[in-house]
């Protein structure tokens, strides 16, 4: 009996997913936990497995956006034919590069029993008139009605995953650059987040002048490797992340999330770290930030941030965490405000460290000063809270040997 293949869900904000890769071609026979194809989702790529043996057939096109749970090939017996109505299969598109694709004649929506005596996709007037507004295909659609009828709110849903054809015309000297699967969910949580979190912002500067004279001796006596080259070298914000941890653990009330059943105090600090990458951003964690050392979070650091850019974080790793750190000291950038990630309460927004007259003893002194400011969901953190959050995680900046303590 023939085994259907879906495209799986493999992050809690998946809609869709890409495969980027058939590791099998049309015909090929395949066993049970080989690798199948990759994923490509708006956070990650990865390898998915067989769900059984067979025969491999009516593979799906890659490049394409499939929607979670629908059918991209199936697995069959020998001698056994595709399904009459084979579900959910997307064909090859002109152009695209994929093996073993399925004629497109020989296929229909994934809506089963969609299509009427004449083959007219079944759906409700006002699922029509919505689709025809919106440039929605209603074969690209599911239907939830009876019989599988499409209704309105299957076309809302299918806004959720499918670009919107009909948009502003392209003027001479513009391109139309596509939205991706992560900018699109980049865009959808930063607008719930300045729509639905009642945002507020506290600002300090650091004065950096010892963390720098420690951080110089400390990249000094690092221990070498058999190539002669140190094992670790400390970045101002390897500091950042275990002041912020420390800070956290010292200001407990602040180690928080929001829910709408309440407030989830943490007891560890599991500090997201933002990474830029091409088209858009990852958050990997840095978990149990305050009982690891300076150089673990170095090297954990630049293990994470690699493998973010060629996209090869596991889920686990970008989800989660108390607190986050959007770092743009390294592009120059002096003071900004980060938006928070729900369910978050704080973000901390870093600043470049540049010199700076400061008082010491009534006379002006030059000095390393960086600007932070830290973003608070007031809904868990309020004013006095933060405040006491930020004034720690200076006092750990301006004195690092107390994130030692």
């Amino acid at each position: 009996m023939a085994v259907e293949v879906i495209m799986p869900k493999v992050d809690m904000d998946m809609t869709t997913g890409k495969i980027s890769l058939w590791h099998v071609k049309d015909g090929d026979a395949v066993k049970k936990g080989q690798v199948l194809f990759e994923i490509e989702t708006d956070k990650s790529a990865m390898e998915i497995d067989s769900p059984g043996d067979g025969i491999a057939r009516g593979l799906a096109a890659t490049g394409v956006d499939i929607p979670v749970g629908q059918a991209v090939g199936y697995l069959l017996a020998a001698g056994e034919a595709l399904p009459a109505s084979p579900k959910s299969v997307i064909p090859a598109q002109a152009g695209t590069q994929t093996s073993g694709i399925v004629a497109a004649d020989s296929l229909v929506s994934r809506a089963g029993g969609n299509d009427g005596p004449s083959g007219k996709t079944r759906a409700t007037p006002l699922a029509r008139r919505l689709a025809r507004q919106k440039g929605i295909a209603l074969v690209s659609v599911t239907g939830s009605g009876p019989r599988g009828r499409i209704v309105a709110k299957d076309v809302e849903a299918a806004l959720v995953i499918v670009p919107v054809t009909a948009v502003a015309p392209v003027v001479a000297g513009t391109t139309l650059k596509p939205l991706d699967g992560m900018r699109r969910i980049i865009a959808q949580r930063l607008v719930l987040s300045k729509q639905t979190v009642p945002h507020f912002y506290l600002s300090m500067s650091c004065v950096l002048d010892n963390l720098l004279a420690v951080r110089e001796r400390l990249n000094a006596h690092a221990p070498k490797g058999a190539d002669k080259n140190p094992l670790w070298k400390l970045s101002v914000n390897d500091f950042v992340i275990k002041a912020l941890a420390v800070a956290l653990q010292r200001v407990p009330d602040a180690n928080v999330t929001w829910s709408d059943e309440g407030i989830l105090q943490h007891t560890s600090s599991d500090v997201g770290v933002a990474v830029s990458v091409e088209g858009g951003l990852f958050t990997p964690v840095v978990r149990g930030a305050h009982v690891k050392t300076l150089s673990q979070i170095s090297l954990e650091m630049k293990d994470l941030a690699t493998r973010a850019r060629a996209r090869k974080l596991r889920t686990e790793e970008y989800q989660d965490g108390t607190s986050a750190i959007s770092n743009l000291g390294m592009y120059g950038v002096e003071d900004f405000q980060a938006i928070i990630n729900p369910p978050h309460a704080t973000i901390l927004a870093v600043g470049a460290g540049l010199p700076q007259f400061v008082p010491v003893n009534g006379l002006p002194v030059l000095k390393t000063v960086m600007k932070c400011t830290l973003s608070c969901d007031h809904r868990a953190v309020d004013g006095a809270l933060g405040a006491q959050l930020l004034t720690s995680f200076k006092q750990l900046m301006e004195e690092p040997a107390l994130m030692l303590a």
